[in-house]
């Protein structure tokens, strides 16, 4: 992605570690996947520009990651997220891939129609998860002492799905 450097440096921080935290959980492949690439595209261009075909590459396991989220869709629609969020990935791996380094948006007037959607959408996520971590008063008697793992505590996780909210909303702004 292109952007200022530390900005960049901290995507990448962000996304690495949400993928070994999903990865650790073991429950989502499909989120650590989004994480380690989300941190992967992160990396400033000053530092590391992959070869095009490197775009071509993610647009492909992205793409395949799509599929499988479409196809578990047919579950339960929380999959959906995740089809958007892959989707999202082979669009920007697709833009990178067919324009040049630091050409963006040159000759266009405003923001493409495709990312502005995906921006509303992925901002609408980020409020909406984070009035979810918003705390609740414990329940009497549900023995607040935390005997669920680190790794199974649903805030870990939705605070997880926040980040990378977050994530996919500053690269979709340096496209």
């Amino acid at each position: 992605m292109h952007g200022p450097a530390s900005s960049g440096w901290l995507l990448v921080a962000l996304c690495a570690v949400t993928g070994a935290y999903c990865l650790v959980r073991m429950r989502s492949g499909g989120e650590a996947l989004m994480g380690f690439g989300m941190a992967a595209m992160a990396v400033p261009a000053a530092v590391f520009s992959p070869p095009p075909w490197a775009w071509l590459a993610y647009a492909s396991v992205f793409g395949a990651a799509a599929v499988h989220a479409l196809w578990a869709a047919r579950a339960g629609a929380r999959h959906l997220h995740h089809l958007a969020g892959a989707s999202a990935m082979v669009y920007m791996s697709v833009v990178m891939a067919v324009s040049p380094a630091h050409a963006h948006g040159q000759g266009a007037s405003g923001v493409p129609l495709l990312t502005g959607a995906l921006l509303l959408y992925f901002a609408g996520y980020v409020l909406l998860t984070g009035v979810r971590l918003v705390p609740v008063p414990a329940v009497a008697g549900s023995g607040g002492g935390g005997s669920a793992p680190w790794g199974d505590r649903p805030e870990l996780a939705r605070a997880c799905r926040l980040s990378m909210g977050i994530a996919m909303v500053a690269m979709l702004l340096t496209l």
